[in-house]
Parts: structure tokens; C-alpha cells; sequence
């Protein structure tokens, strides 16, 4: 069970706002308020739930802040738990938000993709290239439905400064748990903000959406990045997820190590004869045995064993085999 901190001042004008994910074992996302001239900027918003909202407000409360004072949102990459309420943020107090471009137009592509599939067939149709079958096709309509964010109205590029006035918050671009992650580092403050991207104990996930896009590498721009934040100078690294600790360069090398023991044991799966992706996915180990992962957990897996798959393509090691579905590799 996940033991959910309590909204804390951080000292120097910084808060942390610990907001609930309903249903998922990582517990809750850390929302950060820093204090500027015009009010609140927030570092993510948190999931778009009932109980996530009452959390957030009910939490800036008790630090003595109120999210009508929020000047604006800045949203560190996409996904539900931390870009889900910065819509109903900006209703309440009229900020803006604020996302990476790469990621504006994820929101945008997401956005457009659910109004013309309504059902959203493209799930049973990935899982069919996959390979997937049985009650893993069949779970597809019982998965809980994710809506898109909220299209921001301001978008960032690497290097550019947040408007957060009297303070320098600089935008890293860190793409590879999404396209248009970003960290951002508190310059006049010695602190880091990580979303996702570097976590204290847990490996973000790196995904390929669909599971043969092509023309891109996730986990190759995810060591790139990792490589990246190593050379910036923050004393307190703050995830949104887990805690706060010290010691970036230490965790990020040390998260690139698992991926590339996970590299190594994709490789040891792979032979003459080809594979589907869900056969290697379901090869591999996992912190729950595959069998007794649900069908959701089992579709994110997959997910990410066809990004370490793209990596391996790249680097000479794996190769698809034909053009047939489903998805076939064999070793190069």
C-alpha cells in the first residue's frame, strides 16, 4: 500500500502538493506550487478526478495558498496524472498552461484521433499486429477510458525560460517517456523538477505507441536525455513521483544501466526464427509474473518491449521479419 505524504513547504517558495491517482499502484503524483509575483505557478496538475481535485485544492489550502491565486500550469509531458487537471485549474483561476510543442501536438493528434473513433478501435487493431489475443483483446473495452488533456496556450522549446516573473525556471527538453517531456530546473533555487523522467527507486516507462511507429527511437531520445540532465548542476532533485532526493547523476546512470541489461535480455530472446512481439514481450521478466498481469499492464509491456526492440533494430541486432501482421523479429 502506498503511504500518501502530506502537502509540505519546501522552503524558498517552493510547496509540494502530493495529489491521488484513483486505482494505480503509483499512489499519487507530487504537484509543486512556486510562488512568483503574479501568484502560483504549478509543476503539473495532477489525474482528472473527483478525489484528485479535492486533494489539490484541499492541499494548497492547507498550505496556505488557494488555486484561484494560480498564475499558471506548467505541464512536465502529457499523460493523464499530471496534465488531467490543468484544464479545470485554468476554468477556476484563469491560467494559462503551458506544455513542450512535441507534446501540444500529441494532445492535439489525441484529441482529433478520439472524435473520429469514438470507440477507439485502434487499440484492438495494435494489439492484432501485436499478436495478442484471447482476453487480452477481449479486456479492451472494460480498460478505463483515458480523455486528453487539455490543449495548452502556450507551448515551450528547449532552453526557453517559464513565465514565472522574479525567477528563472528554465525548460529542458527530455523527451522519451513522451515525445515532449520536459524537466525544469529552478535556476535561482538550485533545484530540479523531473516529472517522470528521472524517478528515485522506480524506471519510468518508455513506450512505443503504436507498437511499429515508425521513424522514431523512445528509448534511444531517453538515454540521450538521461546523458543530458547529468551535466546540469541541482543540488535537490525533485520527481513526480515517490520523494525528493539528491544525487541525479548517480540515479540517471543508474536507470541507464537497467535499460541496457534489459537490451542484453531482449537479445537473449531473440534467435534465428521469428517472434511476435507478444511472444517476446511475455519472455521477458517483469515485477509480476506475465500470467498474472492484467490485460492493461500486459498491453504497456508490450509497449515497451517494442521500444527496446526499436533500439535493438537501430543498433544491428533485431530485425523485423516481413511485412505481415502481426509483428515478427528475429535476430540479425
Amino acid at each position: 500500500m502506498v503511504v500518501e505524504p502530506e502537502p509540505e513547504d519546501l522552503g524558498a517558495g517552493v510547496w509540494s502538493v502530493p495529489v491521488p491517482i484513483p486505482g494505480n499502484p503509483l499512489g499519487y503524483t507530487l504537484v509543486y506550487a512556486l510562488e512568483c509575483e503574479p501568484g502560483l505557478v504549478l509543476v503539473d496538475a495532477g489525474w482528472q478526478h473527483e478525489d484528485a481535485w479535492s486533494a489539490l485544492t484541499s492541499g494548497l489550502h492547507t498550505l496556505g495558498l488557494d488555486v484561484s491565486d494560480v498564475y499558471g500550469v506548467v505541464v512536465t509531458h502529457h499523460h493523464p496524472d499530471h496534465a488531467g487537471l490543468a484544464g479545470r485549474v485554468r476554468e477556476t483561476s484563469g491560467a494559462w498552461i503551458a506544455m513542450h510543442h512535441a507534446d501540444a501536438e500529441i494532445t492535439r493528434l489525441f484529441q482529433a484521433i478520439v472524435r473520429e473513433d469514438a470507440d477507439r478501435n485502434w487499440e484492438r487493431d495494435a494489439l492484432l499486429r501485436a499478436g495478442a489475443e484471447g482476453e487480452d483483446l477481449s479486456a479492451v473495452r472494460a480498460a478505463r477510458e483515458i480523455e486528453p488533456p487539455a490543449e495548452p496556450d502556450r507551448e515551450l522549446a528547449d532552453g526557453d525560460l517559464v513565465d514565472l516573473p522574479g525567477r528563472k525556471l528554465r525548460t529542458i527538453w527530455t523527451p522519451g517517456h513522451s515525445p515532449g517531456h520536459i524537466c525544469l530546473h529552478l535556476e535561482d533555487g538550485d533545484r530540479i523538477f523531473t516529472g517522470d523522467h528521472v524517478l528515485p527507486r522506480i524506471t519510468p516507462h518508455i513506450g512505443l505507441y503504436p507498437y511499429d511507429l515508425q521513424g522514431v527511437d523512445p528509448l534511444a531520445d531517453f538515454m540521450a536525455s538521461l546523458e543530458r540532465v547529468q551535466e546540469i548542476s541541482a543540488a535537490e532533485v525533485l520527481p513526480a513521483h515517490q520523494y525528493r532526493f539528491e544525487g541525479l547523476v548517480e540515479r540517471a546512470q543508474e536507470i541507464a544501466r537497467h535499460h541496457e541489461d534489459r537490451l542484453t535480455e531482449l537479445t537473449a530472446l531473440l534467435s534465428a526464427d521469428p517472434a511476435t512481439l507478444w511472444e517476446l514481450s511475455a519472455g521477458l521478466e517483469w515485477r509480476r509474473p506475465w500470467a498474472q498481469m492484467p490485460p492493461s499492464d500486459r498491453r504497456m509491456a508490450a509497449g515497451e518491449a517494442a521500444a527496446h526492440l526499436r533500439t535493438l533494430e537501430n543498433r544491428g541486432v533485431a530485425r523485423r521479419h516481413g511485412s505481415a501482421e502481426p509483428l515478427r523479429y528475429r535476430l540479425v
